[in-house]
């Protein structure tokens, strides 16, 4: 189940968001927590299971919902967790914005609608 992130979360997120190509050093890392922390248009849900699993991260700009951080413990991976948490986000915000991603999560955003139930007939 997806849940929002909190502050007492912050090392499980950081550590799931730096299995990201795009996060290649602590700097990085530190400044996209910081701007999840205070930028009230970025919001991140955490994935969990027994455990947190995996972490999403959307940011809204105007009437869209982009997601731009998709990460699942390397452990963890091929077990659709990935696509689970982008099926979740699109529930909760296919109301109010238009869900899309970002150059960096664009092509498993892609395969995930390809491979969801809804879009086959």
């Amino acid at each position: 189940m997806l849940i929002r992130y909190k502050k007492s979360f912050e090392k499980i997120a950081m550590g799931l968001l730096s299995f990201m190509p795009e996060v290649s050093d602590i700097k990085t890392l530190q400044t996209i927590i910081k701007e999840y922390d205070s930028n009230p248009n970025w919001s991140l849900f955490l994935w969990k299971d027994e455990d947190i699993l995996g972490a999403i991260g959307v940011r809204v700009e105007g009437t869209s919902a982009v997601i731009q951080h998709v990460s699942v413990n390397p452990s963890h991976r091929g077990m659709g967790i990935g696509r689970q948490m982008i099926q979740k986000i699109r529930e909760q915000l296919e109301n109010q914005y238009i869900v899309s991603a970002d150059v960096s999560t664009e092509s498993f955003f892609e395969k995930c609608e390809s491979e969801s139930p809804s879009s086959q007939v």
